[in-house]
């Protein structure tokens, strides 16, 4: 991680600075020049919105790790987001898309159980060294906590370092391998979901209920389409923050509560005030889409929830420090090989069921990302389909704590081979 403080650390400049990426990205993605045509055609946008924010982290220029911008953006933006993306949601169309995405989304928790013995077990074969730690300070302790943020999120990952006791030094190595692993694999799935037809041809899978989906929204959304005037904008954002500040009223009395009350029930996150933000302002969005709120999304509620979501892009890019790598490259190893037995899996199963490769893109981002990144991954295959992602993402909550500590248990048992 860096050890410098970067250049800029006020953080109203550094919000200018992604702002100003952002605007630039999607100026140049608008264009019509045909140098801005052809260079979209290989980096989607998307990708960009993520990246650059990435390498100004890198190289010191900004910082991810003292800047408060994430969570700004993590804690309000977001909610508000998800708000705003599920108003307009056809439920009963996300119904219809089948257990496909179900099972997927398990492939990728199975991958995640199993990928980090089998990372730790073969790098051990050629680096035996690793499994030289003591006490808090052994490996397999510090990787458990990957599992937790891998299956479930933040919550889970503090759950898992006080399951299994990992070292604060061991710790602070473990985050670095979770950030930059799960959000290089981010960055590739943000590229694939721009030409997803290609895998989908591979896998022979029928991707018909999605582009259905992706039609009703998109034709529903024409059909009350209004240029917004003052009081549709803010109308929208009254609702969209009005929900995210109910959200945290909540779940600033419901999560200490469950956890001083109730504290076994920390395994399903529901101690995590995170959580139940996600959860309260999801749901609200959803109440809200059977009402004639939904009408909003012809005045662009869907669209001032997206301008949210790629703030928290941006942001979640600037956590990224590609130099970390040289910090612990043999975790690192076992992170990139973690990852490589994840996506496998995911692969495998995909091509047996014959599932689009949406299903593995979101799947696997409800897990190793959770409510933060699966929309956004998404929202890369079409706007209209964030909310799947949302929804996606509350599994992993719920099955975060009980296939993390099963996967610590196998790491334990591979480290004592």
């Amino acid at each position: 991680m860096q050890e410098n403080s970067p250049l800029i650390t006020n953080d109203a400049v550094v919000f200018g600075i992604l702002m100003t990426i952002l605007a630039l990205v999607f100026a140049t993605a608008s264009s019509k020049r045909n140098f801005w045509l052809k260079f979209y055609r290989v980096v989607p946008s998307i990708l960009l919105c993520y990246f650059v924010p990435a390498l100004l982290n890198s190289f010191g220029l900004i910082s991810g790790e003292t800047s408060r911008l994430y969570f700004v953006a993590s804690r309000y933006l977001l909610p508000a987001s998800l708000v705003l993306l599920t108003l307009g949601i056809d439920f009963k169309g996300i119904l219809k898309l089948g257990p496909k995405a179900l099972i997927m989304f398990l492939a990728g928790t199975l991958g995640i159980i199993l990928g980090g013995p089998l990372a730790l077990l073969v790098v051990s074969a050629v680096y035996p060294e690793i499994l030289g730690g003591v006490g808090p300070d052994e490996v397999w302790r510090g990787l458990a906590t990957i599992a937790g943020s891998w299956i479930g999120g933040g919550a889970n990952q503090t759950a898992m370092l006080e399951v299994f006791g990992a070292s604060p030094a061991l710790f602070s190595q473990m985050i670095a391998v979770d950030v930059l692993v799960a959000n290089v694999w981010m960055a590739v799935l943000l590229y694939w979901a721009a030409k997803p037809e290609k895998i989908d041809k591979l896998f022979r899978a029928d991707s018909s209920a999605i582009l259905e989906l992706q039609e009703k929204v998109e034709k529903y959304r024409e059909s009350i389409l209004k240029v917004p005037n003052m009081a549709d904008t803010m109308k929208i954002l009254g609702i969209g923050f009005g929900l995210t500040g109910l959200a945290h009223l909540i779940a600033d009395n419901v999560a200490p509560y469950i956890g001083e009350n109730y504290p076994q029930m920390a395994q399903y996150s529901l101690d995590s005030t995170f959580f139940w933000i996600v959860i309260i302002a999801t749901t609200g969005g959803l109440m809200l889409s059977f009402t004639k709120s939904r009408e909003l999304e012809g005045a662009g509620a869907s669209r001032l929830g997206s301008v949210l979501l790629y703030v928290l892009v941006a942001t979640i890019g600037m956590q990224m420090d590609l130099m970390a790598i040289f910090d612990s490259p043999i975790l690192f190893l076992i992170g990139i090989l973690w990852m490589f037995f994840h996506i496998t899996i995911m692969l495998i199963v995909a091509y047996l069921i014959k599932a689009p490769f949406f299903f593995v893109a979101v799947g696997s981002q409800a897990n190793v990302g959770g409510a933060a990144s699966a929309p956004i991954v998404a929202s890369a295959f079409n706007a209209s389909l964030a909310p799947v992602g949302v929804l996606m993402a509350v599994l992993g909550y719920a099955v975060g704590t009980y296939g993390a500590y099963l996967a610590g248990l196998l790491l334990r048992f591979v480290h004592g081979l």
